[in-house]
């Protein structure tokens, strides 16, 4: 195996678990609220839903920063793209 061949030295990425993050994806009917959150990593993140009342309670006790919606969605999901509540409408093959 040559030098360039030989796997190289990898560092952790830094991931500071004190930042919480929400982006509201929806607001649906009867007052409940659709959202991502994460912890740490804005890109990797949990889809919930709450009522109004405890997402704001949530939001307190995780003291959260928002973030807001990737830019440019694309129209069709590809196999990277798509969300949970994306599932609800499509067959898998």
């Amino acid at each position: 195996m040559t030098a360039t061949d030989s796997p190289q030295e990898m560092e952790p990425a830094h991931l500071d678990t004190k930042r919480r993050f929400v982006r509201v994806t929806r607001e649906r009917a009867g007052g409940f609220v659709e959202f991502d959150f994460a912890i740490g990593e804005p890109d990797l993140v949990l889809e919930m839903i709450l009522d109004r009342a405890a997402f704001a309670e949530f939001c307190a006790a995780n003291r959260v920063e928002n973030f807001p919606l990737p830019a440019s969605q694309p129209e069709t999901p590809d196999d990277w793209t798509w969300r949970l509540v994306d599932a609800t409408g499509t067959r898998f093959k």
